[in-house]
């Protein structure tokens, strides 16, 4: 076989390729997309852009491409339709778009700043680009959103692919990055309507693809962004932003199957299969009851994707579908990470998620299960199922039995008892509870107090001067001068209405005013005096710490020096010297005989 005087075709391209300059390949594109000619060039300007080292020079690249695409989309060359040599040209067109987008993806994850927000616009204007051309083309008068465009956005964003200028990494493990996300989340998940419903929708079907043990920042991600959203709709007024403007356009009224025109209360999306179905999450038990009584098996009408997106219900079920797939796997494995998302995520619970479900009890079984957790997250837990009880009537009769078991010895040296007192004084500021329940809080809280830091015993002694100035019925518990040798109260006793509190009395809480921290036993004296205070805010006595109390007795002004009664002496340790005694007393550790007594 004869030497080849050329080198092999893909390293003769490759040469090619490199003396070939990304502006003039654009320029070649770009008469080429004018006049139908030929887009061989688009191939080597990819090549240039996934070969570039250089942020920079990757920069005019990528935009370069993004161009050429524009100018392909809005020419229409990617509509379907004409004969078999139109369909193989298509076909290439979309193969290299997809080359494009995966370019796009993975530089979301790039170490340079500025590749990553051009990626992330790059991204969401090609998918405006592309849904209007869409639109164009559709041969209904609906307007269009491209989904499968959309979904390589999602992936990007919580699997996060590695960078293309990462040294060959295939690992997808790492975080989204803080500038991307807070971009996305600002610029387009929090503004606009559609951009958040269809995320909602793909975000759910990522975390049911995809494992969390596979790729472990998943659900960090996920609640990353979740965890930011604060301006989901609450009136279908608000549903106006759009950032495909042809969505801006209102749908007709949908219609049931007798032909009325009917509200906004359910959604149905074309084309959805049931293992996707969002719809079940907003169907209330009353529809259901109406559904056996009128014989009717299947939902009166249906919502297109159009009409779905100005419902409100949807948006909640998509919500609402989102959350009930997301947290059953953070309790899935129990690990480190994953009980400091859940802590995070019931930190949200309450205010930003239990709102906008459909049904907010159908959280109630995770949440229960994470009260047995414990520590800050069994709290935050308690606090959501205090909402659940109080603004959505579940029933719940356990709950201040959970909540007396929270009451341990650590519970007033850990460092969130801030927010325990805070969420505790929550809990029991119904007057309507029983004396019998609340003595044995005031109770158990007096007798660990026995054992607490200055700065805890300042946040229970007004904690309870509030619960009795509420309940009168509790006074006893300081006047109770029964003279009995022993303390009736039950102590080990787990059931709160059971350990015979009421009977005893506050003897803790009366031993503070001999107490070494002035603060506490001035304090303490509150309970000797009269109820005529209202009552204490709690937040004045809840950052109390070690630190603030010495500040605040190093700034105490003395009025009155303090009677010392002491020598002034010249020499301070005398004897120090042997060469400065006459008594043999050389070698005399002055310090050390201080401190001998007897």
């Amino acid at each position: 076989m004869p030497v080849r005087s050329l080198p092999p075709p893909t390293k003769r391209r490759k040469t090619a390729v490199e003396s070939t300059s990304v502006q003039s390949l654009e320029a070649q594109l770009t008469s080429a997309v004018a006049e139908n000619g030929s887009l061989n060039p688009l191939a080597d300007l990819l090549i240039l852009a996934y070969g570039s080292s250089d942020a920079r020079e990757m920069s005019k690249a990528v935009y370069s491409v993004y161009r050429v695409f524009v100018l392909i989309i809005s020419r229409r060359m990617l509509v379907h339709g004409g004969d078999d040599a139109a369909k193989l040209v298509r076909k290439w067109i979309w193969e290299k778009l997809d080359s494009y987008v995966e370019l796009l993806v993975g530089l979301l994850q790039d170490e340079e700043p500025a590749l990553r927000k051009s990626s992330l616009e790059i991204l969401f204007s090609l998918l405006k680009h592309l849904s209007t051309s869409l639109t164009k083309s559709s041969s209904t008068a609906q307007p269009q959103f491209h989904v499968a465009h959309f979904k390589h956005i999602v992936q990007g964003l919580l699997l996060c692919p590695p960078s293309p200028r990462s040294n060959g990494s295939s690992k997808y493990k790492s975080k989204t990055m803080l500038d991307v996300r807070e971009n996305f989340v600002e610029v387009w998940f929090s503004v606009y309507d559609d951009i958040r419903w269809c995320f909602l929708r793909e975000a759910t079907t990522v975390l049911l693809k995809y494992s969390s043990t596979e790729y472990p920042y998943l659900l960090d991600n996920l609640l990353s962004i979740m965890e930011k959203l604060s301006t989901f709709p609450t009136d279908p007024s608000e549903l106006n932003s759009w950032w495909v403007e042809e969505l801006g356009v209102k749908p007709p009224k949908h219609h049931s199957a007798k032909g009325d025109v009917e509200e906004d209360e359910a959604a149905e999306s074309v084309g959805q299969n049931d293992e996707d179905d969002w719809r079940k999450f907003f169907d209330e038990d009353s529809n259901a009851k109406d559904t056996k009584k009128n014989g009717v098996k299947a939902r009166a009408y249906t919502l297109t994707f159009h009409q779905s997106l100005y419902s409100l219900q949807a948006h909640r079920a998509v919500f609402t579908r989102t959350w009930l797939s997301f947290l059953p796997q953070l309790s899935s494995i129990s690990t480190s990470s994953n009980r400091a998302l859940t802590t995070r995520a019931l930190n949200i619970m309450h205010r930003g998620v239990l709102p906008h479900l459909t049904r907010p009890v159908l959280v109630m079984d995770w949440i229960s299960a994470c009260v047995d957790l414990g520590d800050t997250v069994g709290l935050l837990a308690l606090n959501a199922l205090f909402t659940l009880m109080r603004d959505y009537n579940l029933d719940y009769p356990s709950f201040f039995t959970r909540l007396y078991a929270f009451l341990h010895r650590d519970v007033l040296h850990l460092k969130h008892r801030a927010r325990f007192f805070r969420l505790t004084e929550l809990f029991l500021s119904s007057t309507h509870l029983p004396a019998t329940l609340l003595a044995s809080f005031v109770k158990r809280l007096s007798r660990l107090s026995l054992n607490a830091p200055p700065a805890a015993i300042i946040m229970v002694i007004p904690f309870t001067y509030n619960i009795l100035k509420r309940h009168p019925a509790l006074m006893v518990m300081i006047h109770n001068n029964s003279g009995t040798d022993t303390d009736p109260f039950i102590a080990d006793e787990p059931n709160p209405n059971s350990t015979n509190a009421l009977d005893s009395s506050l003897w803790e809480l009366h031993s503070h005013i001999h107490h070494y921290d002035s603060a506490v036993s001035t304090m303490a004296r509150i309970f000797s005096e009269a109820f005529t205070k209202p009552g204490y805010s709690m937040e004045d006595f809840l950052d109390h710490t070690y630190g603030t109390l010495i500040e605040t007795e190093v700034r105490r002004k003395i009025k009155k020096e303090p009677a010392l009664a002491m020598e002034l002496r010249k020499d301070l340790f005398p004897m120090a010297d042997a060469a400065n005694t006459n008594d043999g007393s050389a070698g005399r550790d002055a310090v050390n005989e201080l401190w001998v007594f007897g």
